[in-house]
């Protein structure tokens, strides 16, 4: 599956599921054909343990391991597309709140290995299908996630099985749910009084308000000392015992915990339960109440004689260390398919995918942990567990004979796949590519080995991930890269041919921004670079505001048409819809930017004549209209809200008003003047301040209203 990744808004409804959600979410995935009788290993929690102990050895072996996930979604709201005028930190942050807000419910793993004597690649497909779960016990913790209705309706014709997902799917926590889990059992158990642990203190005060509860404590007091009694008689025999403490329903059943005689309880209310512990504490100091594992699911409720308080004490010791052992017992066995990612980072194989950028940022805060707030925090994080990553996509585009083959603006996945492995896709006999013989490529499942099968139909992350190997392996042979030298090595990922490759990803397919995993500095491919700036003249963000709230129906020429009215005929480069309520205006120069937002204030603060007729007024529609500088922008896009409209997010993140401080220059002297600020969450402040000077404007660049407007302050 690739992603339609944040290029055009999507016209979908967001559906948020909450708290065990009980239905199931799926993505964007390709067509090629109908019909398929293509092996593939799928994977649920009922066969997960078998699987995961083959893919071990499978993954030591292999050469390179692609990887695809499908997810419940891309974008959040509208404006949080990948737009052309977003900086590469903003991308990030869009990508971040992409993979923080959506699930994944599937993950195609692909080994590949190079088997030398049949001079092919073997490839081990496997699809897991994962559902959010918190199987953690007492745990209040729940997983939340939103999904577009698009995506559910897109894979609904592909026959994805939602049930299986839902009630099959591999559960999994992140390394830092694991430690948070671990150290929340540590924080229990540490506390050197067993009542706080086995809950004694409070229901030794267990108030016996209703008649029912009082005749129930008596009775459960009399049969409790009877048994107690029992034992301690010389003169009774164990079947003796056995008789006093059962009855027909079997709610009292003699056994022994730790070679010490003990009552376990069955067959009672939480209510009752609570009365007995109550009824213990209080008369019987030679007895304790324990809760033990018990061998279903639901834990043991046991009485146990002790022979002393230090005997006591000792059990107490012993069944707090058990329960401490169980808990994280139940911990370590809710990591799940974390299992799997924790088997790709330490193997420190080479990952391949194709434009996965989006599935690297997934896997982090899956699978890892809290995404970091900014690129430079996340490439140095995502390579100390990934050191070696490649896109598919740079392959495709920065080789001069693979963009011959595939053409720019369709290197969607199942595209390339089939112009660069139309003998694989298709059946199609080739020479290759630039007259070199086609890679083969084998498929094992299990031990059925295949190379013949109608591709395409199952549309599965499994699926998805071999597409995405062949591919690299294709452009592997085509850069020359003798595979027999790797076998033994199992070291492709060093292999000089693909350095130029290793570790730079797509952040954005739209703008080609490419950012480096090694060194974390972001560049632009050319052919993108050459879109742009035949679409816009180049970009410069310290000449960008933003405003919204504007009037409805406002096209981008009237809105370029009102402001050169005031500021002259080129000081306007380009007016960007962020959607019907936002736009970004660049102006040709920075210092327009703080005289915009001036005037723009100074007009909402006044209805004078010249303020009413004012140019500008047709574009701004009083106190609902507002407008910032671009790193507000930044601000809100890090907001982990997400409304549908960008003014109604604005709004929502707490910036009522923005604009900044202006430099006036007034004979030789150099005044600050600071303008009106208004937020609703004061922490918001200090990230307004104005990043830049301004000096003496350009009186040529300027008309009659500016000079009235600036006079009249």
């Amino acid at each position: 599956m690739k992603k339609l990744c944040m290029s055009k808004p999507l016209s979908t409804t967001l559906i948020q599921f909450s708290h065990a959600p009980t239905t199931v979410f799926t993505t964007r995935r390709r067509a090629l054909s109908s019909s398929s009788s293509f092996d593939i290993k799928n994977v649920t929690k009922s066969n997960f343990e078998s699987a995961l102990k083959d893919l071990r050895g499978l993954l030591r072996d292999a050469d390179f391991v692609a990887v695809d996930l499908e997810m419940t979604g891309v974008t959040s709201a509208p404006w949080r597309e990948s737009f052309d005028f977003d900086r590469y930190d903003i991308r990030y942050l869009k990508v971040k709140d992409s993979a923080e807000k959506f699930a994944v419910v599937q993950f195609g793993v692909c080994p590949f290995r190079w088997d030398s004597d049949k001079q092919s690649f073997i490839a081990h497909p496997h699809n897991f299908y994962i559902f959010p779960r918190y199987e953690i016990p007492g745990s209040n913790q729940s997983c939340e996630f939103i999904c577009q209705t698009t995506s559910l309706d897109f894979l609904a014709k592909y026959q994805f099985d939602f049930n299986l997902c839902v009630r099959e799917g591999i559960s999994y926590l992140s390394r830092s749910q694991e430690e948070e889990a671990l150290e929340h059992i540590n924080s229990i158990y540490m506390d050197e009084s067993s009542d706080s642990v086995f809950c004694l203190r409070e229901d030794a005060d267990f108030p016996l308000v209703r008649m029912a509860d009082v005749l129930f404590a008596e009775r459960m007091k009399n049969t409790i000392r009877e048994w107690r009694d029992s034992l301690l008689s010389k003169g009774s025999s164990s079947s003796e015992i056995k008789q006093i403490s059962t009855d027909p329903s079997q709610r009292f059943q003699m056994v022994f915990f730790k070679t010490r005689p003990g009552l376990a309880l069955s067959g009672f209310t939480s209510r009752q339960l609570r009365v007995i512990k109550a009824v213990t504490k209080k008369h019987f100091k030679d007895l304790a109440y324990i809760r033990v594992a018990g061998e279903a699911t639901s834990p043991q409720q046991l009485i146990v004689y002790t022979d002393s308080d230090d005997d006591r004490d000792l059990l107490m010791k012993e069944v707090k260390d058990g329960l401490r052992k169980e808990a994280e017992i139940k911990v370590k066995s809710a990591v799940g398919f974390r299992h799997v990612i924790d088997l790709l980072s330490s193997e420190q194989k080479l990952i391949v995918g194709h434009n996965c950028f989006l599935d690297m940022a997934h896997i982090y805060s899956k699978f890892i942990g809290p995404l970091p707030s900014t690129a430079e925090d996340y490439v140095s994080s995502i390579q100390k567990f990934f050191p070696f990553i490649i896109d598919t996509k740079i392959l495709l585009n920065a080789n001069g004979v693979f963009r011959q083959r595939v053409d720019k603006s369709s290197t969607s996945l199942s595209r390339a796949f089939v112009s660069i492995c139309p003998q694989i896709a298709l059946g199609v006999k080739t020479s290759g590519l630039a007259d070199r013989p086609c890679v083969e490529v084998e498929v094992q499942v299990d031990e059925k080995r295949s190379s013949n099968w109608n591709s395409g139909a199952k549309h599965e992350a499994g699926y998805d991930a071999f597409m995405t190997g062949c591919i690299f392996a294709q452009a592997c042979n085509h850069l020359g890269i003798d595979f027999t030298l790797h076998v033994l090595a199992r070291d492709l990922a060093k292999e000089t041919k693909l350095q130029n490759y290793i570790n730079r990803l797509y952040l954005s397919w739209v703008s080609g921004d490419v950012i480096d995993l090694s060194t974390g500095k972001c560049t632009t491919d050319s052919s993108a670079s050459r879109k742009l700036k035949n679409r816009y003249q180049e970009i410069s963000f310290p000449s960008i505001i933003l405003l919204w709230g504007l009037p409805s129906k406002l096209k981008a020429r009237e809105i370029r048409a009102c402001i050169v009215q005031v500021f002259g005929p080129n000081s306007v480069s380009s007016v960007y819809h962020l959607d019907e309520s936002a736009v970004f205006i660049q102006f040709s120069k920075p210092e327009l930017v703080s005289k915009f937002l001036e005037m723009k204030e100074t007009l909402s603060r006044n209805s004078d004549p010249i303020s009413v007729l004012h140019p500008l007024s047709n574009i701004l529609n009083g106190e609902h209209t507002h407008a910032a500088t671009y790193d507000v922008y930044r601000q809100i896009c890090s907001s982990s809200i997400s409304k549908k409209l960008f003014a109604d997010q604005a709004e929502a993140v707490g910036i009522k008003r923005k604009t900044v401080s202006s430099r006036v220059k007034k004979g030789n002297q150099v005044f600050d003047q600071e303008n009106e600020v208004r937020v609703f969450d004061e922490k918001v402040y200090d990230q307004m301040s104005p990043p830049y000077g301004y000096s003496e404007p350009d009186r040529s660049a300027e008309s009659f209203y500016l000079d009235e407007v600036l006079a009249s302050k």
